[in-house]
């Protein structure tokens, strides 16, 4: 018996072959061994495949074994930018989707990069995951037909598609803006500029058309536009013209998203301009840094976790067989009110 554990050196992993190889039986047996039919086995062929497994260390491939059955149990998530508040919210949400369903979560960064993009689709192919949720905030809204051709579930986070048979989740942008600017309005403010980053895509664009819509309504406000470029300076520029031009008004800045508001408070402090008592800040996303500048930014907080949670279930449900049309659900943001437009 002791002959026949003593396995040649080898690298990688080892295989059902190599058991039985060790255990001097066929590849059959091994296989009813490590599938529960152990009764099919005498008492010596059972205790030789143990001691094979033993000495060889072996693991079965579960990835094998959940692809034999039709299913990886793998989930991919493809984002735009790994670093951004929101994505990281959206994936703690589905992570704990995942943990709860039994599914691997897999997480590509496209970093904005289309050809890394298509990269990380063919590597998620390669791996057969059953359905993949999709959070690319950075990517413009004609360049979302590139998913026509994905072969399993998907599900969009922040982004719908007329052209995509998908499931998509994500803030009620007109409710939300809606919220802010009623908050703006009880605080007096008569002149917003909206910060955003390029419009185009369709969350930064309802969101403007919202603010817009909003103002026409109420007599007496005013509004203006700017698109943060590659220049920091542009921005102070652009303040240093808003504040000019509505001389005598009380101003506020409405940021569309969280990076929107790193750009619109660096671009404050370089011109000295205070939080609250000089200009008012909302920003759509609640980043924990927005606590910590002049007594806090006030926000209009996306419910990630909820987001990445309801997306990830959608997805299983589909996986599971779920064949009903498409659904489209729009969550609520909750105002928080912090000294930037306390005043």
């Amino acid at each position: 018996m002791e002959s026949i554990l003593r396995p040649k050196q080898k690298t990688g992993f080892a295989t059902i072959a190599d058991v039985a190889k060790l255990a001097k039986v066929g590849k059959t047996s091994v296989s009813r061994y490590l599938n529960g039919e152990q009764d099919k086995l005498s008492k010596d062929l059972r205790k030789r495949i143990a001691a094979a497994i033993d000495a060889l260390n072996y693991r079965p491939s579960q990835s094998a074994r959940m692809l034999k059955a039709g299913q990886s149990k793998m989930i991919g998530l493809l984002l735009a930018d790994i670093s951004n508040p929101y994505s990281i919210g959206v994936m703690q949400g589905i992570e704990r989707m995942c943990k709860q369903a039994g599914y691997m979560l897999m997480v590509c960064n496209t970093d904005n990069q289309i050809e890394q993009q298509s990269r990380y689709l063919d590597l998620l192919r390669d791996y057969r995951v059953d359905g993949i949720i999709i959070n690319m905030l950075g990517v413009a809204d004609e360049q979302m037909d590139n998913f026509v051709d994905i072969d399993c579930p998907i599900v969009l986070v922040d982004r719908t598609s007329h052209h995509l048979n998908a499931d998509s989740v994500a803030l009620n942008n007109f409710d939300a803006i809606e919220t802010g600017c009623k908050h703006l309005l009880s605080q007096n403010y008569e002149s917003l500029l909206v910060v955003s980053q390029p419009l185009t895509i369709a969350p930064r664009i309802e969101r403007l058309n919202a603010i817009n819509d909003f103002v026409a309504r109420n007599q007496g406000m005013r509004c203006e536009a700017f698109e943060i470029g590659a220049s920091e300076s542009s921005l102070t520029e652009a303040i240093e013209h808003f504040l000019r031009d509505n001389r005598g008004l009380k101003k506020a800045i409405i940021s569309t998203n969280g990076v929107a508001t790193m750009a619109a408070a660096k671009a404050l402090k370089a011109l000295n301009i205070h939080l609250g008592s000089q200009i008012g800040l909302l920003s759509v996303d609640d980043p924990d840094w927005v606590e910590l500048v002049e007594g806090g930014i006030s926000a209009l907080r996306q419910p990630t976790n909820e987001i990445g949670h309801t997306a990830c279930q959608l997805l299983i449900n589909r996986i599971e067989g779920d064949n009903a049309a498409p659904v489209h659900v729009k969550m609520a943001a909750e105002l928080i009110v912090r000294h930037s437009t306390a005043n």
